[in-house]
C-alpha cells in the first residue's frame, strides 16, 4: 500500500513548492489561472510561459494521481 503512495511524493511536493510560489500574497499560479479565465487580456509570451512553468508540477500531479488511484486499480 505504501509503493501506492510513494509515487505521489515528488508530483505532490512539486505542486506544494514550485506550483505555489510565491506564496505571499497569493500563489502565483491562482493569478494566472484568475487572469486566463477573466480573458487573458494584456497576457504576453511570459505570462503563459510563466503559467505553464508553474502549473506543471500541477499536471503532473493530475496525471500521476489518476494513474495510482484509477489506472493501477484494474
Amino acid at each position: 500500500m505504501q509503493e501506492k503512495y510513494k509515487s505521489l511524493l515528488m508530483p505532490l511536493l512539486a505542486s506544494m513548492t514550485l506550483g505555489l510560489a510565491p506564496f505571499v500574497p497569493e500563489p502565483h499560479v491562482l493569478g494566472k489561472i484568475r487572469w486566463v479565465l477573466g480573458g487573458a487580456k494584456g497576457m504576453q509570451i511570459m505570462d503563459w510561459g510563466d503559467l505553464l512553468m508553474h502549473g506543471a508540477p500541477w499536471i503532473w500531479l493530475i496525471f500521476t494521481a489518476v494513474h495510482v488511484f484509477i489506472i493501477k486499480k484494474k
